[in-house]
């Protein structure tokens, strides 16, 4: 004897079973009973609860994401001050004021320890050994590239002594300025962990 399918049952409870579906389940106490026990459990899941969060996590969510950006904004803020911060010193470092101005190799040689004093700082602390974001690493990689191309600017004036002492001393202040900014953004990046 032949029963009705799933499917068949199925259109049976939507009220479009076919006539031979219609006839069989009648008769057959097997069909009826998985009929009856179809209608169970759809009046189960009927009966079952809606699944909701316990809270809206939504206004977490948005509060994180405006932190985030009020805290770049104050690090572009922070940017800004900065380079002032950076040409000011530069100022005083090569040109101070009142009596006793240092020469011109002097304040060449002071521009020079100060390059090596943050390099230092750069190559001997822990700076360097954590993951940064992509932002912090895209603009350290920039800052590291411009610092390169001065270093190369610096390699091919070496030796020339015709070269003007105020154009190499401004590129040992571009230099130092580059390299006091990316121990900032290295500095940020490992405080920020």
């Amino acid at each position: 004897m032949m029963h009705c399918t799933m499917e068949d049952l199925l259109a049976l409870r939507a009220g479009e079973g076919s006539v031979w579906a219609r006839k069989h389940s009648a008769t057959c106490a097997e069909c009826q009973a998985e009929l009856d026990a179809l209608y169970q459990r759809v009046a189960q899941l009927k009966a079952m609860p809606s699944l909701r969060p316990a809270r809206d996590r939504w206004p977490a969510v948005r509060e994180a994401v405006r932190a985030d950006k009020r805290q770049q904004r104050r690090v572009m803020a922070g940017w800004g001050s900065l380079a002032a911060a950076a040409v000011l010193a530069t100022l005083f470092v090569v040109q101070p004021l009142g009596n006793g101005a240092p020469t011109e190799l002097a304040a060449l040689d002071t521009i020079k320890q100060r390059s090596a004093s943050i390099e230092s700082r750069l190559t001997g602390s822990q700076l360097g050994n954590r993951v940064m974001s992509g932002w912090e690493a895209a603009l350290a990689a920039e800052l590291e590239d411009r610092i390169a191309v001065i270093d190369g600017q610096l390699e091919t004036r070496t030796g020339t002594l015709a070269a003007p002492r105020s154009a190499e001393m401004d590129l040992w202040r571009r230099r130092v300025d580059l390299m006091e900014q990316l121990y900032t953004v290295r500095r940020a990046a490992y405080q920020g962990m």
